[in-house]
């Protein structure tokens, strides 16, 4: 995936600096030498990408998660810690916030799932048959519609909120709350596919990213069953909640929202540099802070889903 094109941009690179010493050379007194410098090899590119210098663990192996959880992952996947999961995004262009726990790459097709934790108190799942994904929808997209002026004010291009590639469901006995948004700008689409695994003393966010979305049907049993191998550790396991532990402020239809918001704006944007390798250096930007901050007042309480 990225690999592939930071490869790619690799490449650019050493012929750029190959192309730059050689037009040098023409203008200076010293000779021209008669053969020109090697093409650069895959190893040498491989050895220039900055993605192949983090601390991958090939598998089959164990992932840890910060202790929290570990995910067992099979030989076709690659794994990083949370300090790498950061410099991998930060290399994406994505901002971090120190919630990032690991990456699994998969290295055949080249897409990414990343683990976040956030700390934010067991989620009571009492939503879990009345998850109204009409309504879901349309408060995203009225977020999307009143972001989208704020985003021609700023030069950006609208963006806007096709409808649901999985509508949001909950899995009673894992405890799993998963869902997929269509996005779309300048007539390219991205989807949004957001798991939200519950734990004692938060959520663990993982989202897959992938450039082809054509490819998401048959990806997604893959993923699916990666997540089967996910498991909390002893003492952070949902079923494992004791009176007096901490609680969340909200349910499982603001984790839908504001997990919306958020993966907008990260989904879109490692998607958007995987666009801007591929398509002509076009780099699609789906910042969403406006978006986020209507978002928020949701998950706050401030406005409910039905409102307006």
């Amino acid at each position: 995936m990225n690999n592939r094109f930071l490869a790619t941009l690799g490449s650019i690179l050493l012929w750029g600096t190959w192309l730059a010493g050689a037009l040098h050379g023409a203008d200076s007194a010293t000779p021209v030498p008669a053969t020109s410098p090697a093409a650069p090899t895959p190893d040498d590119l491989k050895k220039n990408n900055p993605i192949e210098k983090l601390g991958w663990v090939k598998g089959p192996g164990s992932g840890d998660l910060q202790g929290r959880a570990f995910v067992r992952f099979p030989a076709e996947f690659r794994f990083v810690g949370a300090k790498d999961t950061g410099k991998l995004l930060e290399l994406a262009g994505n901002q971090t916030d120190g919630t990032e726990i690991g990456a699994l790459e998969h290295q055949a097709d080249g897409w990414w799932v990343i683990f976040e934790f956030e700390e934010v108190g067991y989620v009571k799942d009492d939503e879990k048959k009345d998850l109204k994904a009409d309504e879901l929808l349309a408060s995203f997209q009225r977020g999307a519609v009143a972001d989208n002026k704020r985003r021609q004010e700023a030069g950006l291009p609208p963006l806007n909120v096709v409808g649901w590639h999985t509508p949001p469901n909950y899995n009673d006995e894992t405890k799993n709350l998963e869902w997929a948004v269509i996005l779309e700008s300048q007539g390219e689409q991205s989807i949004n596919h957001n798991v939200r695994l519950l734990g004692r003393k938060g959520v663990t966010k993982v989202t897959l990213v992938l450039d082809d979305l054509k490819a998401i049907d048959a990806t997604l049993p893959k993923f699916r069953a990666l997540l089967k191998d996910f498991a909390y550790t002893s003492g952070e396991n949902y079923a494992e909640y004791k009176e007096g532990d901490k609680v969340a402020k909200y349910g499982l239809s603001a984790l839908v929202l504001g997990g919306a918001a958020a993966g907008a704006y990260k989904l879109g944007l490692l998607g958007g540099l995987l666009a801007f390798f591929k398509k002509g250096w076009k780099l699609l930007i789906f910042a969403v802070a406006g978006l986020a901050a209507w978002i928020k007042n949701l998950v706050t309480g401030k406005q409910r889903p039905s409102d307006h």
